[in-house]
């Protein structure tokens, strides 16, 4: 425990301790039948934990790295003890995810230098895009800060419709047009009405029809040349929303975005619903890209800035 950041409020880590809950569940208990009957970590230990990680949706080359890690420590302590793999495989995680420069926030803040600060949206529908935007436009807005959304999701009416519930819910203005309207036009008018309105944060929704991956990379082309036009160095960050339930799904989805935009950060949703929260430990180390939000419940305050030390904690308590 002694390598962890005690920095959450103890309401927020128990909040994470039971959106993490069936995960840590289902994976200890595989780590229990793969050290059973074992005193010291050896091949066979090692090979059961290889399995117990991937089937957890680690992922097979994040797994290979932490595996290649806990056999160094093994090399070094040639008598190192089944029970201590726990806090071994927790030790070496945290400092897996330390390599990714992110992960150590604990506030929905921005950067002072960007205003407005603009951060599109990214992401397939049902990964829960539009709410984690509403849950977003909420923290920022509890920060103090004025927030500004944008519905340049226009090839689905219920998109619309769906952000403006959460805009009239978070009490926040929102820029849209007709569906069917040009996606770019929705962005620019939001980031015109966003400086009129000498607004702190932009949060523009776009459509994600992965089908089609040309189509959509241009559209988030025109998009960001836009959206220059306004604030030019818009957009400050490209926010990928994932469903973490869908477990390997994730990591494809992770994939197609990043050949057709660059992304600059992840949310990770709908944590508390499965057990597939190793996932987020997969992303982070494969693409590089910093896991910036995690959903581990319906409520407001469920969305939850990622801290990896928090994280590896709850999963491994």
């Amino acid at each position: 425990m002694s390598f962890l950041k005690k920095i959450f409020s103890l309401e927020k880590k128990e909040t994470l301790d039971k959106g993490l809950e069936k995960s840590k569940t289902s994976f200890l208990n595989k780590l229990s039948k793969a050290v059973a009957g074992k005193s010291k970590v050896d091949d066979e230990v090692l090979d059961n934990l290889e399995e117990v990680l991937v089937t957890s949706d680690v992922g097979v080359n994040t797994t290979l790295k932490i595996i290649e890690r806990i056999e160094a420590r093994v090399s070094k302590d040639k008598y190192l003890g089944t029970d201590e793999l726990n806090r071994i495989l927790r030790e070496e995680i945290a400092a897996l995810l330390s390599e990714i420069d992110s992960g150590n926030a604990t506030e929905f803040t921005i950067p002072q230098d960007n205003k407005p600060y603009v951060i599109m949206v990214v992401g397939v529908n049902g990964v829960g895009k539009t709410t984690t935007i509403g849950k977003l436009a909420y923290q920022f807005k509890k920060q103090g800060l004025n927030v500004v959304l944008g519905a340049a999701d226009t090839f689905r009416a219920a998109a619309i419709d769906q952000l403006q519930i959460w805009a009239d819910r978070v009490d926040v203005p929102m820029i849209k047009q007709e569906m069917g309207s040009d996606p770019a036009s929705v962005a620019f008018d939001t980031l015109q009405s966003a400086v009129t309105q000498n607004a702190d944060v932009v949060i523009i929704d776009t459509a994600g029809r992965l089908h089609n991956k040309v189509n959509l990379m241009n559209e988030l082309t025109k998009i960001k040349r836009v959206m220059h036009k306004v604030v030019e160095d818009a957009p400050h960050e490209v926010l990928l929303i994932l469903d973490g339930s869908t477990g390997q799904n994730a990591f494809e989805q992770a994939k197609q975005f990043s050949a057709a935009t660059e992304i600059t950060s992840l949310a990770v949703t709908k944590l508390d619903g499965t057990a597939k929260g190793g996932v987020v430990i997969g992303i982070s180390d494969q693409f590089q890209i910093p896991v910036k939000y995690i959903g581990v419940g319906e409520g407001l305050e469920d969305l939850q800035v990622f801290n990896k030390y928090e994280f590896v904690d709850s999963f491994f308590k």
